[in-house]
């Protein structure tokens, strides 16, 4: 029996919220705003990674590297979600506006076109001035030396393994966007995202728009000598480190998120609250 003061949405009412918001965010009036939180998530997902690259780099524990990344990551998934934005990953889940038949598939193709340019414009932003400030340069050269090792090995993945990761990625993301439309309180938000999030960033799974970040960074400090010889890295893997190689992992990367959204979130959730609530 469902009570009045409830602190979460159940999960008939929060898909029928999902469908309203996919509505919202396909009209033609909602354009210039899908383009500046589009920017403003790219942004801040952007600094968020960026904190947790500068607090875990100088960690030579494997797992211990991994958990303070995982505590702070999470940071800019919060300030996207309870400031506002709308990042490419989580708008996969406008799926189920489209299986309502609220939009249409061309306006669901055209809103995730729309947020992964601006969300790119918004991460690389970010990184143009971080390597502007000179922070790269901090702790003798190490932080703008890790970067670009962080995002060399990114380019060396397969095309496979871009693909499982980048679903993974997005189960996690979208699980984490789901429960926080599902909370009412602000602290209820948060947890879900931190703890969702967090299990993403332990596992390493692929984002392609925290990527966008870190192949940009990366690109830029490649760009300085001093930055390239502390990061230590054999020639054969750095020199992957160029446009192709960014290409390389953003696509698969990004068809796996989608995959990881859309299907194995957005899909299978409509399936069992629509299908299962449908009289």
């Amino acid at each position: 029996m469902q009570t009045e003061n409830k602190n979460y949405l159940s999960g008939k009412e929060l898909l029928d919220e999902q469908v309203h918001i996919g509505e919202k965010k396909g009209s033609r009036q909602y354009l210039i705003q899908s383009v500046l939180n589009g920017c403003i998530a790219g942004a801040f997902l952007a600094l968020g990674a960026f904190a947790a690259l500068v607090a875990s780099h100088g960690i030579s524990d494997y797992g211990l590297a991994k958990l303070v990344n995982a505590v702070i990551f999470p940071s800019g998934l919060i300030l996207i979600v309870i400031c506002g934005g709308e990042l490419f990953t989580s708008n996969t889940l406008l799926i189920q506006a489209r299986l309502e038949r609220k939009i249409t598939t061309k306006t669901y193709l055209l809103n995730l076109v729309i947020i992964y340019i601006t969300n790119a414009v918004g991460a690389i932003s970010i990184a143009a001035l971080i390597f502007g400030a000179g922070i790269v340069y901090n702790d003798s050269n190490s932080i703008g030396a890790y970067v670009i090792h962080v995002a060399a090995i990114k380019a060396n993945y397969t095309f496979g393994q871009n693909i499982c990761s980048g679903i993974m990625c997005n189960i996690l993301v979208c699980c984490a966007a789901w429960g926080a439309s599902a909370a009412k309180d602000v602290a209820g938000k948060i947890l879900i995202i931190w703890f969702a999030i967090m299990v993403f960033i332990i596992g390493g799974y692929e984002h392609c728009v925290a990527n966008m970040f870190y192949f940009s960074l990366a690109l830029f400090a490649k760009t300085v000598p001093s930055l390239l010889a502390v990061s230590h890295l054999n020639p054969e893997v750095l020199n992957n480190l160029n446009f192709t190689g960014v290409m390389h992992n953003l696509l698969p990367v990004t068809i796996g998120n989608i995959i990881g959204g859309a299907l194995f979130i957005g899909t299978t959730y409509w399936i069992v609250y629509f299908r299962g609530y449908k009289e």
